[in-house]
This record gives C-alpha cells, structure tokens and sequence, in this order.
C-alpha cells in the first residue's frame, strides 16, 4: 500500500518554475514506477511525465519535454517535478501516482495540487 501527498503548487507567472514534490508512504517505495499527471478544467486527465524505480529511464509528454524534470529521492520516499518556463496552458491540477513495474494501470494517485500559470 502506497499513500501519496502532493505539495508545491501556486500561482507563477508565465516563464516562471515551480517544483512539485510527492512525498509517498510505504516501504516499497523505491519499487514502483512514479509519474505525474494533470488535468485541466473540462479536460481529460493527462500523462505528464514517469520515473523508474532505478532513476535511470525517465519519459515525458511532447507538451513538457525540454521544460519539465521528473526525479526521485528514494531514501527521502519523495517523486519531485521541476517545472521551468510555465505557460499558461500548464495550468491544472497535478498528480502524482505510483504503479508496480508489472502493473499495466496506476495503482495509488494523490490528491492532487493546483498549478496556476498567468500570462
């Protein structure tokens, strides 16, 4: 069982970083594959970006892809997102999830945390 808790998110002009953090319960942690996702209002919840459980493969969305950095800290049990050069169409809310290698779905999802990008 994983329980997941994401922070981070605000307000930042357009240009501007945030890092989301995911700080995760659960000694199996360091096993699961961790990403992040996002789903703006009216929209479909989307695939923003995953980390393997080595910290060696990542994969990103085209639409983040040169701007966003997903990482782990395995001792600390904490997924971050480092998100530079926010648009506005960044807005939304943010979550992070956890699946087992061997999984085909995600298995726990966090709460989730607001992103508002102004321009």
């Amino acid at each position: 069982q994983v329980q997941l808790v994401e922070s981070g998110g605000g307000l930042v002009q357009a240009g501007g970083s945030l890092r989301l953090s995911c700080a995760a319960s659960g000694r199996a942690f360091s096993t699961y594959v961790m990403g992040w996702f996002r789903q703006a209002p009216g929209k479909e919840r989307d695939f923003v970006a995953r980390i393997s459980w080595t910290e060696s493969i990542t994969y990103y969305a085209d639409s983040v892809k040169g701007r966003f950095t997903i990482s782990r800290d395995n001792a600390k049990n904490t997924l971050y997102l480092q998100m530079n050069s926010l648009k506005p169409e960044d807005t939304a809310v943010y979550y992070c999830a956890a699946k087992r290698p061997t999984s085909a779905k995600y298995d726990y999802w966090g709460q989730g945390t607001q992103v508002t990008v102004s321009s």
